[in-house]
């Protein structure tokens, strides 16, 4: 008896350590972000008509279920991408920078003009993103945006947690990318 609950136990602990899994990719309940431990918020698959392209989960500090908590929340957050389709790195920074003008003003625009640039051209370098590519966006708060591509951390940190909540209202904004994703990384998927 004795093993028997131990091993359901392990099986349990099994599963929660990859407990979110979406369109075939598994995401980790936890991730470590600087010297942070973030949960997983929510996970959603992102499609365009029937066609899927990607995956991908939030991680916070702490679970929030309404998106202005989120871009309020402080602390280290991440989205993590896995790619379900190849992308060229120009189509990824097209709808990059397509999700964030919906979802500021002009004049917001201008203020992250110049990251945002540096945040596409660093992008642009990849070339082209394979199916199974991972990408990840981390807010470090001591030091700012850093993007990661299969593991690789790509050009310099951005400054400003402006710019991370700009990439976020992609997802979460007002006028997001897929309202249901939205939903999903907030924790409110059905």
């Amino acid at each position: 008896m004795k093993h028997l609950l131990m091993a359901a136990v392990a099986a349990v602990s099994f599963n929660l350590a990859a407990a979110v899994e979406v369109a075939g990719v598994k995401f980790d309940d936890k991730a470590r972000v600087g010297s942070s431990e973030l949960l997983a918020n929510g996970a959603g698959l992102r499609k365009k008509l029937v066609i899927k392209v990607y995956a991908i989960a939030l991680y916070l500090p702490e679970k929030h279920s309404d998106a202005d908590a989120v871009l309020a929340a402080r602390g280290a957050k991440r989205l993590s991408i896995s790619l379900l389709r190849d992308l060229s790195a120009k189509q990824f920074v097209d709808a990059l920078e397509e999700g964030m003008a919906n979802n500021h003003s002009e004049a917001e625009m201008v203020a992250l003009k110049d990251r945002l640039k540096q945040f596409s051209d660093t992008l642009l370098i990849i070339g082209e993103a394979k199916s199974g590519t991972t990408v990840v966006i981390d807010w470090l708060p001591e030091s700012g945006t850093r993007l990661t591509v299969n593991g690789q951390v790509k050009g310099k940190e951005i400054a400003g947690e402006d710019f991370y909540k700009a990439l976020l209202k992609i997802w979460l904004g007002n006028k997001p990318v897929q309202d249901d994703l939205k939903q999903a990384l907030l924790g409110k998927a059905s």
